[in-house]
């Protein structure tokens, strides 16, 4: 406390390749349906790294990161009714207007003045935060608080999923074994669907075969289409993937798509790609793209306290929040043999 303020830590990009552990005021309950939480665990996404390497377009410096956080509810506002004191809960970091087409639709993800903690705004790599309740998804049964951060990129496995319509009459191919590739890789998996994954990297694609994945391709020495005519007997690939999303990588996607099959887009890329209308209309392809994620946090949970998807296997090291610079150096110095690097914010 300083001067009957109470002071905490959180761990802020000041500037590109600067990141420090600062002192802000220990953040309060405002309105009815505040709850704070105190974090204790926080996962490193590759936007995290593109806000420290100043390649990250859309933040603004200085900016407290972490989008991937979840911990314990220590304060509930006086509306709140979903939430106690003692929950554990995961944090969806999207905040929407509630008043655009979009969000009066239901697709929050894609509202039209869109932020995202972390990014736009301050995240969630701090000792406590205050959110509402609807942004705050309940465990069930207790579980290891080090893994509560990892349910937001297994929401973007789920949207990928959704998007597409997965199922298991499905063969799915994800192009890029990343961590976001492997997320969507396993909810396939538990839906019941076969999924193919391809890379670059051997290191990842050994680590998705480990995680679950029906077949691997080392694109560098394997012939794709040669095994992907094989995966599928000769009937094509319906479900294309694409996390690797490069304006060659959406065109492939859309070239190798069986007929009345689905690709699925996550770039964000500006350049324009070579596709022809033909390509899409004679096929009559769907291609849809796919942003964070919408209403997926409780089925992530839930997947989770089933033992359908596993978490702990995505990751790969773990460091005190206080540490955080060794973990940006691991991630960078060796990308390829890391999926997902947590903080703790343990005291």
């Amino acid at each position: 406390m300083l001067g009957g303020v109470f002071i905490i830590k959180a761990v802020k990009v000041t500037k590109p390749f600067e990141i420090q552990i600062v002192d802000i005021e220990k953040p309060v309950i405002k309105k009815e349906s505040d709850v704070l939480i105190k974090i204790t665990s926080g996962g490193i996404c590759g936007s995290d790294i593109g806000i420290y390497n100043g390649t990250n377009s859309l933040a603004v410096y200085p900016r407290i990161i972490g989008h991937e956080f979840g911990g314990i509810v220590v304060e509930a506002g006086s509306g709140v009714t979903q939430l106690k004191a003692g929950d554990k809960v995961a944090v969806d970091p999207v905040v929407s207007c509630g008043e655009c087409y979009a969000c009066g639709i239901g697709r929050y993800n894609v509202c039209s003045t869109l932020e995202v903690r972390g990014v736009h705004r301050d995240g969630g790599f701090t000792e406590y935060i205050v959110v509402d309740e609807k942004q705050a998804h309940k465990f069930h049964k207790d579980y290891d608080v080090s893994l509560l951060s990892l349910v937001e990129p297994y929401t973007i496995g789920m949207q990928i999923n959704n998007r597409a319509n997965i199922s298991m009459r499905d063969n799915v191919l994800i192009l890029g074994s990343g961590p976001i590739g492997i997320c969507a890789m396993q909810v396939a998996k538990s839906r019941g669907a076969k999924v193919m994954i391809c890379d670059l990297v051997n290191e990842r694609l050994e680590k998705a075969k480990e995680m679950g994945a029906d077949e691997i391709v080392l694109v560098s020495e394997d012939n794709l289409d040669e095994r992907i005519y094989a995966f599928t007997k000769g009937n094509g690939i319906p479900v294309i993937v694409d996390t690797v999303c490069t304006t060659e990588s959406f065109e492939q996607s859309v070239n190798r798509v069986c007929p009345a099959g689905r690709v699925v887009v996550l770039g964000l890329k500006n350049q324009p790609s070579q596709i022809t209308m033909a390509e899409i209309t004679k096929k009559e392809v769907t291609i849809v793209g796919s942003r964070l994620s919408c209403r997926c946090f409780d089925d992530v949970i839930k997947a989770f306290e089933e033992e359908k998807l596993n978490p702990r296997q995505l990751k790969t090291a773990e460091f005190h929040y206080s540490e955080v610079q060794s973990a940006f150096d691991l991630i960078q110095k060796s990308p390829q043999g890391v999926l997902k690097v947590v903080l703790r914010f343990d005291t």
